[in-house]
């Protein structure tokens, strides 16, 4: 069996190694001087561990709350990705099947690895990006920053996901299976457990290939797309972070949340759709990760990979972006922090 997280060392590597040409962008510029202090960090502000730490942990609480929440959901689109011809009745028609057979408890399937898992991830996702953003910012400058943002997001969420996955894949593998084989465990631990003796850690590892294939583009288009949708917003309003529109920032959040989380959806589908098969027991019959993904990806078709639950993902995702994105400002402001934004030198 592969080694997965070797894997992910190689793709941290790679995406780090992205991460590093942005910030190496200025050094390679004849008009470069030293990074001048943050426009935005204001006399009072300062991003320092702390702040990180705020982050990370409004990050953690985000993601937790909307995907716990959003549990359900998940479920019905798993069931529909795992078994099309069954769950063939759209979102709805497959909650009312589940209902039927098994109990509207199902719906609440792998709820435990959801909260827990995902705490993590948002831990790791929006203080690493938050991390890698600001530090990007001071490395270049407000002026080089500013003309840069859009590929300082994508470096940032790259590297920031890939990271967070590391711990989220084992978490994942155990919710997924949960909700394939509903008698495969009972609680968490108990779902470690079997998977532990039954496959040892690679088996915690077996989607850690499609996970990131899903995860980082995901990730990276929600943070740029959330971003150029935010500043839009404010610009179409006459505002800004610092003197909002009618709507306030939490809006701002909530309305850019859904046009990232709707993209967002739409890029990373057919790689999570693969997740979901892969951790499905015999999926892919045996081999290496890949092999089995291409064997799955043969059998599936590009077009139903692409298709096949798509709508609820999409309702899913925007309503869970959205959400995200405005229970992390509200989280960090009841830290006393705020959330970084980009300054453009060209307002003063």
């Amino acid at each position: 069996r592969p080694s997965y997280p070797r894997y992910a060392q190689i793709h941290t590597h790679t995406n780090m190694s992205l991460f590093s040409n942005v910030m190496n962008a200025a050094s390679t510029s004849s008009a470069f001087v030293a990074p001048k202090p943050l426009a935005t960090s204001g006399a009072k502000k300062v991003y320092d561990l702390e702040y990180y730490l705020k982050g990370a942990a409004a990050g953690g609480i985000c993601c937790s709350i909307t995907h716990g929440a959003l549990t359900p959901v998940d479920v019905v689109k798993t069931r529909i990705q795992l078994d099309p011809a069954k769950y063939n009745k759209g979102l709805v028609g497959g909650t009312k099947t589940i209902i039927a057979e098994e109990g509207a408890g199902a719906l609440l399937t792998g709820l435990g690895a959801t909260c827990g898992g995902y705490f993590i991830q948002g831990w790791f996702k929006f203080g690493g990006v938050e991390f890698f953003k600001i530090n990007a910012v001071e490395a270049l400058g407000d002026e080089k920053a500013w003309a840069l943002k859009t590929p300082i997001y994508l470096a940032s969420a790259a590297c920031a996901e890939t990271i967070a996955d590391v711990f989220l894949c084992p978490l994942e593998a155990v919710r997924i299976r949960s909700v394939s084989d509903p008698d495969f465990c009972d609680g968490l631990a108990d779902g470690f457990g079997k998977m532990l003796k039954a496959e040892g850690i690679g088996g915690f590892y077996a989607g850690m290939g499609p996970i990131l294939f899903k995860q980082v583009p995901y990730t990276m288009a929600k943070f740029a797309v959330q971003g150029a949708a935010a500043d839009s917003i404010y610009n179409a309003t006459g505002s800004s972070a610092a003197n909002p529109p009618a709507i306030g920032n939490l809006g701002v959040s909530l309305g850019s949340g859904v046009i990232a989380g709707v993209a967002a959806a739409i890029i990373s589908h057919p790689a999570d759709t693969l997740l979901s098969m892969v951790n499905k027991a015999g999926a892919g019959g045996e081999g290496p990760i890949f092999t089995r993904l291409g064997r799955i990806a043969g059998e599936v078709g590009m077009v139903k990979l692409c298709t096949n639950g798509l709508l609820p993902r999409c309702v899913m995702i925007g309503s869970l972006t959205a959400g995200q994105f405005g229970i992390f400002d509200t989280v960090m402001g009841a830290l006393g922090a705020s959330k970084f934004h980009f300054h453009d030198p060209n307002s003063d």
